[in-house]
């Protein structure tokens, strides 16, 4: 039975009766289920969309009612697919899926087809049901957690009766393996060397021998499969897998595998500081059972399927909620250009714990906001034909989102929200037109939160202008509005909060962010004055507090290449406390226009100081009335609007 809807009243439609009707494809079974529909629809009309209720305890082969849920997304957005495939008038006002309380355990992602999307009057839906928290989760719990009592070998002397162990559980015929793990909600700290929070300097760089050096002393274990060196260099970080140590006097040389060392050592920008006035570029060492000395801790010893962790104060193993990631991305809406989703809406809904293993097999070597580099190299002499002083080249690849969107119009995202997360939170990726993402929270994301437009692709040089004359392919009119982010880029720290590429006519507004690594707010791609595909954006009356928390060459709003018509206005940055271990102290800004930035305004922003850059700016740049002396009912209403201070 499925439940269809008339006058809002339920009522109970047979999908097969005894007898003729088992056989929906006979002429008769046609006629005598049309006649059943003309009589719902003379007695009232289909004036609610068709409900498919889904629940983590329902049965997928239920009818999908209230008191019979089914039990997965994926089930429910196939009989909502079906509906409208057979024109069934119970669609006629489109599909609202409604999900019950509790955690959706993925196996794969949740794939959203064109087939799948709906109309302006018959949209389809995703929502929770009312004052209910449905998640999807890519996690996988760990129990079973012991004391380790047994030797361990490499287990520092100081965590000897202090750690717990647990056999890491098969998840679809395997033994994942796992970058990050969740106590509670709250993430650990992979095993490393200094704790959190310190760093040790480089002893020197050797780009020719492709060899760092670092202290003698630094505590590097006779076993080297897995231990990663991450290195701060200048807006970026470094993961590089360690090949080879020899210690030397008072230096040890460090090698590292490719294809993360060829990368590392012949791209010219960032690299690491050596005698910069700040000192050496720091790094720390991680991934050992060495390394474990503190609580809060962690490490998954590959070999024999167990992992190990020093609970905080407070954390209690026997009772907590332990979760390691191992889904990339946990949904999937999938159009095209011709073929887009459309009129397609997720509301209330959480999606939680992502992984990213990309670093542990082939490091991680970013060019700027986490997209990793693929090749890069200097140019000698300089220039290109679209630059004239360029003096290098770079392609890069896409790090994965929680939940990804390609091929859409009219898309929303409503009061979600996207929590512990190794890569990026939603990233809106190419041909997504008119569409939103309001309310939501983004929180715990390892590199990038929100995401929009095209970047460069693995066959496209990253300083090079995009444009197609195929207006379809643009992300354009897209709406970012009264979302709280907060603990962005906190595994790859050059991540952004909000990141948008090569967008047009895109409103960012009234967003708050606070306590991310680099940057609040980045606008544009390219690093060129040639036109592009930006233009007519609007960053207005956002909060950025407590930005650059951990890098710098930084701010809270910050543009790239010429995009004529951008207005940037009525936003609010302040409380920026810069980390010792960067290479420049000094250089962040409340508001900086990069490499390229051209025809834009910036108004009205608010600011303790007036600490602003326009580095390397194309023509038609206007400046007007920012810093401290901005009304102050400018500042007071940047932020979330009244309707959603909530979040907070």
């Amino acid at each position: 039975m499925i439940t269809r809807f008339v006058s809002r009243r339920p009522v109970l439609f047979p999908a097969t009766v005894p007898g003729v009707l088992k056989q929906p494809g006979t002429r008769l079974a046609h006629t005598l289920r049309w006649a059943l529909v003309a009589m719902l629809l003379a007695a009232g009309g289909f004036t609610s969309a068709a409900e498919i209720w889904v629940s983590p305890d329902g049965v997928d082969g239920n009818p999908g009612t209230r008191e019979q849920p089914v039990a997965s997304p994926t089930r429910a957005l196939r009989m909502g697919r079906e509906l409208r495939r057979l024109r069934d008038p119970a669609a006629a006002n489109g599909v609202r899926i409604v999900l019950r309380e509790g955690e959706y355990a993925l196996v794969e992602p949740l794939l959203v087809r064109p087939e799948d999307g709906g109309t302006a009057s018959a949209p389809t839906v995703l929502a929770a049901a009312p004052g209910e928290r449905p998640v999807f989760s890519g996690g996988l719990a760990i129990t079973g957690w012991r004391k380790a009592t047994e030797a361990v070998p490499g287990l520092p002397a100081a965590a000897r009766g202090m750690v717990w162990v647990a056999d890491v559980p098969r998840h679809n015929g395997r033994v994942p393996e796992f970058r990050q793990l969740w106590v509670d909600g709250r993430k650990a700290v992979r095993a490393r060397t200094p704790g959190e929070g310190n760093m040790t300097r480089l002893a020197g760089w050797n780009r020719q021998e492709r060899a760092a050096w670092i202290p003698a002393n630094t505590p590097v274990p006779p076993r080297l499969d897995g231990v990663e060196m991450v290195i701060l260099q200048m807006w970026e970080i470094a993961v590089l897998r360690i090949r080879t140590h020899a210690i030397d006097g008072d230096r040890a040389r460090i090698t590292f595998w490719d294809p993360e060392s060829r990368v590392e050592f012949e791209h010219p920008w960032p690299q690491p500081v050596i005698g910069g006035a700040n000192g050496n570029s720091p790094f720390f060492l991680t991934n050992a059972i060495e390394f474990l000395d503190e609580p809060g801790e962690w490490y998954q010893d590959l070999a024999s399927g167990r992992v190990y962790y020093w609970p905080r104060e407070g954390e209690a193993l026997d009772r907590a909620k332990v979760v390691v990631p191992v889904l990339e991305t946990l949904v999937q809406v999938a159009g095209t250009a011709d073929g887009p989703v459309q009129h397609l809406r997720f509301e209330g809904i959480g999606f939680e714990y992502t992984t990213w293993l990309r670093p542990s097999q082939l490091g991680h070597v970013p060019l700027q906001a986490g997209y990793y580099l693929l090749d890069a190299y200097g140019l000698k002499p300089p220039g290109t034909a679209d630059w004239r002083s360029l003096d290098n080249q770079a392609w890069i690849g896409r790090p994965p989102a929680a939940v990804q969107v390609t091929g859409a119009r009219h898309v929303r995202f409503d009061r979600c929200r996207i929590e512990h997360v190794a890569a990026n939170g939603l990233d809106l990726i190419s041909a997504v037109q008119d569409s939103a993402v309001e309310g939501t929270v983004f929180r715990d994301i390892g590199i990038n939160g929100l995401m929009a437009g095209e970047f460069s692709s693995a066959g496209r040089e990253a300083h090079l202008p995009w444009n197609p004359a195929d207006e379809r392919l643009h992300c354009a009119r897209l709406r970012f509005a009264n979302n709280l982010l907060t603990d962005c880029a906190n595994e790859d720290w050059g991540g952004v909060a909000v990141m948008a590429g090569f967008v047009r006519d895109t409103t960012i507004e009234h967003n708050e962010i606070t306590n991310t690594s680099y940057t609040g707010i980045s606008l544009g791609w390219g690093w060129t004055r040639t036109p592009n595909a930006e233009r007519r954006n609007r960053v207005h009356a956002n909060l950025i507090r407590r930005y650059a928390t951990r890098m710098t060459d930084t701010a809270a709003i910050y543009t790239l290449s010429a995009q004529p018509g951008t207005v940037v206005s009525e936003n609010v940055a302040d409380d920026v406390t810069i980390s010792p271990w960067v290479h420049d102290p000094e250089h962040w800004f409340y508001y900086y226009a990069d490499e390229g930035t051209a025809f834009t305004v910036w108004r009205d922003n608010w600011c303790p100081t007036e600490r602003f850059l326009q580095n390397a700016n194309g023509p038609g740049n206007h400046w007007e009335n920012n810093g401290p002396q901005v009304d102050a009912k400018i500042k007071a209403a940047a932020g979330l609007e009244p309707a959603y201070q909530d979040l907070r």
